[in-house]
């Protein structure tokens, strides 16, 4: 890990972006953050590029400009120019997957005349690739416990990494409303314009609506973001914040703020589709999203029964992700995925059995194994009653899966 290699390369495509960069990184949040960011630039009538990952069902959702995905066409331009820089250099430095296609889309942005772009970081953030541009803005949406391996095994210590993104006398959000010491430490030595939520901004909000407020600025009857789940609200301030303290560099309104939460869209993230059962896909995949998975499962109101397709990477905290979800769950339905890092269905079974989960038919909690999620949903579509709710979570194969299996049936 480092970015030395990559550096190299990107030093050498001479990238020029005439346009203010934000980079997100955090722990969870990080898609729905860029997602706001970008729907309410485009409101305001912005031509901006947003670069997210990993993707569901195509690469080219990773990048994006005013909304619309990369085209092949597009892409292969950018990878061929990054391979052209790349093997002209002395001793060419070898680059890792999210490296190259992340320089490919940095070079596709920088040539493509926009007002913002926005990145969403990968792992981390001192190391992430994406951390090679010099951020005008770095928001940081939420700090906790994963990838322990290779950020730490505490809040201070993941903090410190994510803090990497920030840069000097830059712009800096930190989201979360508990922000560790380091992270705040890193951002003064630097020199930063630190916006923190609870110090800097907040919101408060009712039933109906809600507001901000923060530095002088205010704004008030703001309707409830299209995206669902019970973190959003911190997610949106943390936009409005940025958005606030850029707005010199690209202004919005009021109005631009208030059509950009009711545009936006995300698939994958709380995301409810429509028809009975009730069908939830959420990329949840570690235990501070499968807590906020379980909350906004909770204030859904009353279903008979929830199925649960589940299936995770094997280096992943499985029986944290497990844990808030035990009292909300009927019906585990345990998949095994197409890649090499995941764990196995079996294996997240005996977790849930050690868990306490009960096997078999008939008993008030059921846990079966299957080897993909098509065949998972397929059979708790069976299963399930008109009002009861299927909930597919853990990794971005197991909501693709099923997703894939949808728009296969629908063709």
């Amino acid at each position: 890990m480092g970015l030395a290699r990559i550096s190299r390369v990107k030093n050498a495509l001479d990238l020029d972006f005439q346009c203010p960069i934000i980079t997100v990184a955090g722990t969870n949040g990080k898609g729905s953050t860029c997602a706001f960011m970008e729907s309410i630039l485009l409101a305001a009538g912005y031509r901006v590029g947003c670069h997210t990952s990993p993707h569901l069902l195509r690469f080219n959702e990773r990048a994006r400009i005013n909304g619309i995905d990369a085209t092949d066409h597009q892409l292969l331009e950018h990878f061929e120019r990054v391979e052209r820089v790349r093997v002209s250099l002395e001793n060419p430095p070898t680059l890792t997957y999210f490296e190259f296609t992340a320089l490919a889309i940095m070079s596709f942005f920088a040539a493509s005349k926009l007002d913002a772009v926005i990145f969403e970081v990968g792992m981390g953030g001192r190391l992430d690739a994406i951390n090679v541009l010099d951020a005008d803005c770095a928001i940081v949406t939420s700090i906790d416990i994963d990838h322990a391996a290779y950020l730490g095994d505490t809040r201070e210590k993941i903090a410190a990494e994510k803090a990497g993104v920030f840069r000097p006398n830059a712009i800096a959000i930190c989201g979360d409303p508990v922000p560790p010491i380091s992270l705040v430490a890193h951002a003064d030595e630097l020199g930063c314009d630190l916006w923190l939520m609870g110090r800097d901004y907040n919101f408060q909000g009712d039933k109906q609506q809600w507001g901000w407020s923060g530095r002088g600025r205010r704004f008030s009857g703001l309707a409830y973001p299209a995206l669902r789940g019970a973190n959003q609200l911190l997610n949106a301030s943390a936009v409005i914040a940025a958005l606030t303290a850029l707005r010199e560099r690209i202004p919005v309104g009021a109005q631009d703020i208030r059509n950009g939460f009711a545009l936006v869209d995300l698939p994958g993230r709380f995301q409810v589709l429509p028809g009975q059962p009730t069908i939830i896909l959420d990329v949840a995949h570690n235990p501070h999203a499968a807590a906020t998975l379980a909350q906004g499962l909770d204030k859904m109101g009353y279903h008979p029964y929830t199925y649960a397709i589940f299936g995770a990477m094997a280096d992943k905290d499985i029986d944290g992700v497990i844990r808030p979800m035990l009292g909300v769950i009927d019906h585990w339905f345990c998949v095994d995925l197409p890649t090499p890092r995941a764990a196995g269905a079996a294996d997240i079974a005996s977790r849930l059995a050690a868990a306490g989960v009960k096997v078999g038919q008939g008993a008030d909690v059921s846990l079966k194994t299957f080897a993909d999620p098509a065949l998972a949903y397929e059979k708790a579509l069976s299963q399930a009653g008109e009002g009861d709710r299927i909930v597919v979570f853990g990794s971005f194969y197991t909501v693709a899966g099923v997703m894939a299996y949808r728009n296969n049936q629908a063709h």
